[in-house]
C-alpha cells in the first residue's frame, strides 16, 4: 500500500492514461480494486486506498474490477537495481522456472533457490526484494499472476476450463477451482458465462485464440513493424504493414503467433495456436519484450527532452519504442550476420541460414515454415557447414562460439536471465568476432537494457558532430538511464544519404555500416 495522495486521486478522477499500471486503487466500500482509467464512477476520496501493484491490492483482499480488468494494465518499467531484479525474477517465473501447483511446495521452493543462485543472492534476499518492491511474498505473487492469466483466458477465449487451468500454471483442475473460488468468490465456469454473454468476440475458432496486451500510449506501431520487417528471418517471421507473425517453439511446444494492433484501444491483439497454450506465461512475456509494451513513454520522453539535440526528435516521435527480441540467440544470429554488410545482404544470408539450420514446421501460412535455429544445432555445426552458405569463416566461427556459450550456460542472452547487463556485455565481447557495438546492440534488444549505448556507432557519432567514441559516450550521460531510446531516435533521424528510407524503416542500418566496432 502507498500513502494516500491528492495527486493520485486527481489522476484517478481525470482517468489519465499515463498513470495506467503505475498505481491501482482499492475501493473500501466495495472491496474491488481498479486501474486509474476505470470507466466506473469515481469513488469518494475517503474510500480510496492506493497500491503500487495488482499483487499488493489482492494481498489486501481486494478483488479485481470486471470492467477495467487490472490484468490488462501495462507493467512498470524498472527504474533502480532493486526494481530491476524484482522484474527479472518475475520474468523467470513467467518463463517457467517455478513449477505449477499451489503453495510453496518442494518444486517451487527448489525453483526459488535456483533463481536465487542465478542472481547470486540467497532465497531470503529474493523474498525480501519481492516483498519490498511488489508488496507481497513470492508465493502470493505467483498465485496472483496465475489467477489473473486464468481470468483473462476465461474472459477473452473459449478455451476449455481444464486447459485454462494448466495453461495458467496450476497443477490440477481441482486446485485451480479452489484457488479461483476462494480469491474471487465465484467459480471459473460462472465467470466464463458472464464473459461470453457480455463479449461475443471472446469466442475464438477451434485452432487459435486471441488475447489482449495493453501498452501506454503513444505507441509508434508502424515504426516498430518497419524496424522488425527489415530485420526479419524469412520463414520464421512474417511482417506486413499491419501485423507481425512468427513460428514459435518454447519448452517443446510448437506453434505460431500473429500480433496486430487494436484500432481504438491502446491494445495489441495476439493470436496464438493452441499448441502453445501450455507455455502462455512465457509466450506473453516474450511478446511484451518484443514490442516493448512495458515502456513508460512519459518518463522516457521527459528525460530525453532535456537535451536540446534530442528534444525535437522526441517531439517528432513521441511513441518511440526499442523493439526487443523473441529469442536472444536468434537476435544474436541476426546481429552477427549483419556485421559489415548491407541490410539486404544480411537478409539474404539470414534466409540461407534459416533454411539450412531451422527445423521445418507446418502452419496455415505459407510464409511461416521454419523454426528458428537452436543453439544446440549450431553448436554442433562446423565452420565449413556454415561457410558454404556464403558466410565468411570469421563470422561462422563467431556463430558457433555464441551457440556453444549458450549451450554450456556460460552466457545468458534472454531478458530476465542475466541480472547484470554490464557483465553480459563483457562476456559477449570475449567471444571471437563480437565487438562492443554488437554486444551493446544485443543488450539493447535481447536483454532489454534501456541504457545500452554503442558508442562506436558511426551514425550516432556523426549526428553528434563527428565526435570520437569517447566524447559520444560522455555526451550520452545526460540521457541516462534511457540511452537505448536516444539511440533509436538518432538512428531514425539519421542525415545519411538514405535518410528517406531510414525514416520509413525507423532506423539506419545498425547491423551494417554503423557498426565499426564489430571488426574484432
Amino acid at each position: 500500500m502507498i500513502d494516500d495522495s491528492n495527486a493520485l486521486y486527481k489522476a484517478l478522477s481525470a482517468r489519465d492514461a499515463r498513470f495506467d499500471g503505475v498505481f491501482f486503487v482499492g475501493v473500501t466500500s466495495t472491496g474491488i480494486y481498479c486501474r486509474p482509467i476505470c470507466p466506473a464512477r469515481t469513488p469518494l476520496r475517503k474510500h480510496c486506498v492506493f497500491f503500487t501493484s495488482a499483487h499488493a491490492a489482492e494481498h489486501s483482499r481486494f478483488r479485481p474490477c470486471l470492467r477495467c480488468r487490472p490484468e490488462l494494465a501495462p507493467g512498470n518499467a524498472p527504474i533502480d537495481a532493486s526494481q530491476r531484479i524484482a522484474q527479472l525474477i518475475m520474468q523467470r517465473l513467467e518463463e517457467g522456472d517455478l513449477a505449477g501447483g499451489e503453495g510453496l511446495n518442494d518444486g517451487e521452493e527448489g525453483g526459488l533457490e535456483a533463481i536465487a543462485a542465478r542472481f547470486q543472492l540467497s532465497s531470503r534476499q529474493i523474498r525480501r526484494i519481492i516483498q519490498k518492491e511488489l508488496g507481497v511474498p513470492p508465493i502470493q505473487l505467483i498465485q496472483t499472476r496465475r489467477l489473473l492469466l486464468a481470468k483473462q483466458l476465461l474472459t477473452e477465449t473459449s478455451l476449455p476450463v481444464t486447459q485454462i487451468a494448466f495453461a495458467s500454471g496450476f497443477a490440477s483442475l481441482r486446485r485451480f477451482n479452489d484457488a479461483f473460488s476462494s480469491r474471487y468468490g465465484l467459480a471459473p465456469s460462472n465467470l466464463r458465462k458472464k464473459a461470453l454473454t457480455g463479449d461475443p468476440s471472446a469466442a475464438n475458432d477451434a485452432e487459435t485464440s486471441i488475447l489482449k496486451l495493453a501498452y501506454r500510449p503513444p505507441y509508434d506501431w508502424d515504426g516498430v513493424l518497419a524496424f522488425l520487417a527489415t530485420r526479419g528471418l524469412a520463414g520464421v517471421e512474417w511482417v506486413t504493414d499491419d501485423f507481425y507473425a512468427r513460428t514459435v517453439e518454447l519448452n517443446g511446444h510448437r506453434g505460431w503467433i500473429k500480433v496486430t494492433q487494436a484500432r481504438r484501444k491502446h491494445i495489441l491483439l495476439i493470436e496464438f495456436s493452441h499448441g502453445l497454450a501450455r507455455v502462455l506465461p512465457a509466450l506473453l512475456s516474450r511478446v511484451r519484450d518484443l514490442f516493448d509494451l512495458s515502456a513508460r513513454p512519459d518518463i522516457i520522453s521527459r528525460q530525453l527532452r532535456k537535451d536540446r539535440q534530442l528534444a525535437p526528435l522526441v517531439k517528432r516521435n513521441p511513441g518511440m519504442r526499442v523493439p526487443g527480441a523473441f529469442s536472444g540467440f536468434e537476435l544474436g544470429i541476426r546481429a552477427i550476420l549483419g556485421q559489415q554488410v548491407t541490410v539486404k545482404a544480411a537478409t539474404t544470408l539470414a534466409t540461407r541460414f534459416v533454411t539450412a539450420f531451422g527445423e521445418p514446421i507446418v502452419t496455415p501460412h505459407a510464409e511461416l515454415h521454419r523454426l528458428s535455429p537452436t543453439p544446440a544445432r549450431i553448436s554442433a555445426a562446423t565452420v565449413d557447414d556454415i561457410a558454404k552458405l556464403g558466410i565468411v569463416s570469421a563470422r561462422s566461427r563467431c556463430l558457433i562460439a555464441l551457440a556453444q556459450a549458450q549451450v554450456s550456460g556460460e552466457l545468458a542472452m534472454e531478458h530476465g536471465v542475466h541480472p547484470d547487463p554490464a557483465a553480459a556485455i563483457e562476456r559477449l565481447v570475449q567471444l571471437p568476432g563480437i565487438g562492443p557495438w554488437t554486444a551493446h546492440y544485443i543488450a539493447m534488444r535481447a536483454l532489454r537494457w534501456p541504457d545500452a549505448f554503442p558508442k562506436e556507432d558511426i551514425v550516432v557519432r556523426n549526428i553528434l558532430g563527428g565526435v570520437s567514441a569517447q566524447v559520444a559516450e560522455q555526451m550520452s550521460l545526460a540521457w541516462r538511464p534511457w540511452r537505448s531510446y536516444a539511440v533509436l531516435h538518432l538512428w531514425k533521424n539519421s542525415p545519411s544519404p538514405a535518410k528517406a528510407r531510414s525514416r520509413r524503416l525507423n532506423a539506419a542500418s545498425p547491423e551494417s555500416a554503423a557498426s565499426p566496432g564489430n571488426r574484432s
